[in-house]
């Protein structure tokens, strides 16, 4: 028997009620694509410039207070790292945040700003997870993960919930960045009815061959360098993963070069800054690897990208 934790859409709904107050509604903007009538759901434009604090809010707000006055601990290249702060400075709480020593620094600025900790580790010898847990263990603290955790799957499906309550008519289909699933996942769970497409960077599409094979793939070791920080997850998880094969999801990947023709379209056509994991699902769509039919959702999931990167991608002629 399973003993993977049950997310529902009923936690979603609880989740919604739980973090209103705490979260952002982030604009639904109609937007075309080669004559069809698209929407974009910017979440770049969240407190903390990404989805993630809705399911940290989530998390946190569910600790009893002994778990509060011992803190919490969470492993992030940078956007769960922020929304963590963020959530932990508002209820009091220390927040550690183990975090690679390659993340962006815009990101790091921003979480430490925040009244973090932060500790660094090398994303490519040492494990996240294993000093997460050790420094939770010096201390008692409850560790916050990104994606492995009913609670946050559940906070970032919120985000699906006002796309339902934004559309003027039930979206068909809603194009998510992919790193863990947290987010694809819980939209999957909040918008039953809707097709699910993930998108993840070229190299890094661990989900899809999960999904494809029908268990868990982790990363090959040999992962290309991509710039899609934000999605360089070794592995998915069995929540994220099981939601996403029980919706029967389309996985696909972008390459770099495809991302940064959709930051650009975001700056030109809107003025949106997205950073380059929160533009992997329009990337799919520009490319025309995903059809824009009506009805499309595409999920700009983040904007926390370094000023000089984005300057270089933007000014540069498609």
């Amino acid at each position: 028997m399973s003993t993977t934790p049950i997310v529902t859409r009923d936690d979603v709904i609880a989740a919604g009620e739980r973090i209103s107050a705490s979260v952002e509604s982030t604009p639904l903007i109609e937007s075309d694509f080669e004559g069809q009538r698209i929407w974009l759901k910017c979440e770049c434009l969240q407190t903390g410039g990404a989805f993630k604090l809705r399911g940290a809010s989530n998390r946190l707000l569910q600790l009893s207070e002994d778990e509060r006055k011992r803190g919490v601990v969470a492993f992030s290249s940078g956007n769960h790292a922020r929304g963590v702060a963020i959530a932990a400075r508002r209820l009091g709480m220390r927040a550690i945040i183990v975090m690679p020593s390659d993340a962006p620094g815009v990101k790091i600025e921003g979480t430490r700003a925040e009244g973090a900790e932060i500790v660094f580790f090398d994303r490519y010898r040492e494990s996240r997870e294993e000093i997460a847990a050790k420094l939770a263990a010096e201390g008692g603290a409850t560790v916050v993960p990104s994606f492995d955790d009913p609670a946050i799957v559940a906070g970032q499906g919120t985000a699906g919930l006002e796309i339902l309550e934004q559309m003027p008519e039930p979206p068909r289909r809603i194009i998510v960045p992919c790193g863990g699933g947290g987010l694809a996942s819980g939209i999957a769970l909040a918008c039953p009815d809707a097709e699910i497409v993930i998108v993840e960077p070229e190299g890094w599409d661990d989900m899809r061959h999960s999904l494809e094979g029908g268990e868990i793939v982790p990363v090959g070791v040999d992962a290309p360098p991509t710039l899609c920080d934000a999605l360089q997850t070794p592995r998915v998880s069995p929540i994220t993963f099981g939601i996403l094969r029980e919706r029967a999801s389309q996985a696909l990947f972008v390459s770099d070069a495809e991302v940064r023709d959709a930051i650009r379209w975001a700056w030109e056509k809107h003025e949106l800054t997205v950073e380059p994991g929160g533009a992997a699902a329009l990337a799919a769509l520009l490319a025309g690897k995903v059809a824009p039919e009506e009805g499309t959702v595409v999920v700009l999931s983040g904007g926390n990208v370094d000023p000089a990167l984005h300057a270089e991608i933007v000014s540069v002629e498609a």
